[in-house]
């Protein structure tokens, strides 16, 4: 094993792609046709600086270092603006080199795409080697087994984090007009490695307000960098750029919330953001000999942790769930051999840790324990089973979706893999073993304040068959709305004309605000010409299949929280109300609204950068909806396999 220290200086002339004379480059390094890293994007600069750093573990020096340099286009496919290789069996140990990268078109060898600088460091672990040496010793098997047991601890050690950056996003001011009505639609989008994440758009505005929360994982002790962003939306066309900047964590204390005034470079204003850096909660990987809840001491220990005394001690620390992953069988091969190369995925919302891989083998066993923090106990478990290829991204296999509320503490189980969707069954099972430990106190209080968001993995598309089951789902939710009003006006049958005139007032009002936009919408389409015509259909299907979700969903959520679908939430429910109807009849009603109002009014006053919630929408956040109810369903086992099948999944 090597360490391949990178920093991606600069670039210097490089190719024009964009119709305005720049580009907008950004930096991949791949090596044995794997991506290993991704620079950010500079926007609008040819002769851009990056300054970014990156460690890579090389298994062997033949492979060299293909950089490749592309043109981000939102919404198009990205330009390419020429590639370089570095080879490393060129390089000095232990020797910091300056590299000039000419970069070239294989096409066009003879254009001058410009160049890259990097500074390069090859270093050779030979910690590693020896400790793979004695794992070798110590096995008698083949030399495919020595090679995953030598990486696995290499790849434990590279996926635990060590901190928590927690990322307040409160507001931007003095932004720059960006629309022809002088003001802009400003989102922002967060980066720091691979983690993404993506605000809210605030309209109409140059000084939004998000009051927006994003978690991200630190996996260096010494700090990195989070790089922020901040566009305009438009429809039909390409976003606009308005600014950016970068938070130096290796600058901020730990355990302290640090409020960061960040000016926009390229751009005006300033965004207001709150950054707190905590240590890491109990995350690790270890073999199946040796877990925490094994231990009868240690287990107490947890017990005691989570018990009912501590309720209001660390209310973000919930609880800690263990997952064993034991093995697979009956594995699809995804090789032309017959055969895989499986590696398991576990993710707990935004934590994500891998088994090993074990090639060529339908059967794989990887023994291995994860423990993970549990934040909120309506999280979902995700157990993912990939192909490991050299060639290309990793091919899906099969995955479960495990709600941590419907987990048996401590029962030996085999799940039948489903598809990617979750919603139909595909080849093979994976045997799970696990145990959650939480405190119900803290995870009834949890479910009263906004869901953990996701990272952004990919950009909505429009589907044909997603709209139409969207469409499907309002409509039963519009019929059951119908029937339970003809209902209620069965039983009460009388009409209010006033509200009626206000109604044909404001739908009146609505109409001819609808006419106006339409006139705008008529006269700006005749500038846009046939792309801009088919990105702006897209858009609006976009926001109508992402309309109907939501709008289905919350009603689904609304009937399977009174059909018990989770008793947790339903009990839960049920104590509230208890709960409210206890405190109504000792407190007078006038009291009880008057206190709600001044904590209401003064909530701003006494904490101005508090993020606004709704707690009965954050309650009905955790209820699945119909379509999640499937995902989460077990798939029933086949009790009695054909001899045929088994022959088929044994592994020669």
């Amino acid at each position: 094993m090597y360490q391949l220290d990178i920093i991606l200086k600069k670039g210097n002339n490089l190719a024009i792609r964009d119709r305005t004379g720049t580009s907008d480059p950004y930096v991949k390094f791949k090596i044995a046709g794997k991506e290993v890293f991704r620079s950010k994007t500079i926007h609008k600069n040819l002769n851009p600086v990056w300054e970014e750093r990156v460690s890579l573990l090389v298994e062997t020096l033949r492979d060299p270092l293909y950089v490749k340099v592309f043109d981000y286009d939102f919404g198009l496919q990205d330009d390419f603006m020429g590639s370089a290789y570095l080879y490393m069996e060129s390089l000095e140990h232990l020797r910091t080199l300056d590299v000039t990268l000419d970069l070239k078109d294989p096409q066009y060898p003879e254009h001058n795409l410009g160049s890259l600088e990097l500074a390069v460091t090859l270093s050779p672990k030979e910690g590693d080697l020896r400790d793979a040496t004695m794992l070798l010793r110590r096995n008698w098997k083949r030399s495919s087994k020595y090679q995953s047991m030598r990486l696995s601890d290499v790849h434990r050690k590279a996926q635990l984090w060590r901190g928590i950056v927690s990322i307040s996003l409160i507001e931007g001011r003095g932004f720059q007009p960006m629309d022809a009505n002088g003001l802009s639609d400003p989102y922002v989008k967060f980066r720091m490695g691979h983690q993404k994440y993506k605000s809210k758009t605030i309209p109409k505005t140059l000084n939004p307000q998000w009051r927006e929360q994003f978690d991200f994982h630190l996996y260096e002790e010494q700090g990195g960098y989070v790089d922020i962003t901040v566009w305009d939306k438009d429809v039909g066309k390409k976003d606009d750029f308005m600014g950016r900047c970068t938070i130096d964590l290796s600058l901020l204390s730990k355990e302290h919330t640090h409020k960061l005034d960040m000016p926009l470079e390229e751009g005006e204003g300033v965004l207001v953001l709150l950054v707190t850096l905590t240590a890491s909660a109990a995350v690790s990987i270890s073999d199946l000999s040796v877990n925490m809840l094994d231990d009868p001491h240690e287990r107490h220990q947890i017990m005691q942790r989570y018990s009912l005394w501590r309720s209001l001690h660390n209310l973000k620390d919930v609880g800690v769930v263990q997952v064993k992953v034991i093995k697979a069988e009956g594995l699809m091969a995804a090789d032309v051999t017959g055969k895989s190369d499986p590696f398991c995925v576990v993710e707990l919302s935004n934590d994500r840790l891998q088994t090993h891989t074990v090639y060529k083998n339908l059967n794989p066993e990887w023994n291995k324990v994860f423990t993970f923090n549990v934040k909120d106990i309506h999280s979902v478990l995700e157990v993912t089973v990939y192909d490991e290829d050299r060639d290309r991204s990793a091919d899906f296999l099969g995955k479960v979706a495990i709600p941590l509320l419907n987990i048996q503490n401590g029962e030996r189980k085999a799940y039948a893999l489903k598809s990617k969707e979750l919603t139909g069954p595909t080849k093979g099972v994976i045997f799970l073993e696990i145990d959650v430990i939480f405190n119900a106190v803290k995870a009834g209080l949890r479910t009263l304040i906004p869901i953990e968001q996701k990272y952004i993995e990919e950009e909505p598309k429009v589907s044909k068959q997603l709209l139409l089951r969207n469409f499907n789902r309002v409509r039963r939710c519009i019929m059951f709305l119908i029937n339970t009003g003809c209902y209620i006006n069965s039983c009460f049958e009388w009409d209010s004309p006033q509200r009626s005139i206000c109604a044909f007032q404001a739908m009146e009002d609505l109409l001819e605000d609808e006419d106006e936009d339409f006139d705008k919408d008529d006269k700006d389409s005749e500038r846009k010409g046939f792309m801009n015509k088919l990105y702006a259909i897209q858009d609006v299907c976009i926001s109508v299949q992402n309309a109907l979700d939501e709008v289905a969903s919350y009603g689904e959520r609304i009937k399977n929280s009174f059909n018990w679908t989770v008793p947790f939430l339903s009990w839960l429910a049920i104590v509230a109300l208890g709960m409210a109807t206890i405190i109504i009849y000792f407190i007078p009603l006038r009291y009880i609204v008057l206190a709600w109002g001044v904590n209401k009014f003064t909530k701003k006053l006494r904490d101005p950068y508090t993020i606004d919630n709704n707690e009965l929408l954050d309650f009905l956040s955790r209820v699945p909806s119909d379509v999640q109810v499937v995902q989460y369903r077990e798939l029933k086992l086949d009790p009695n396999p054909s001899p045929n099948k088994r022959k088929k999944n044994n592994p020669g």
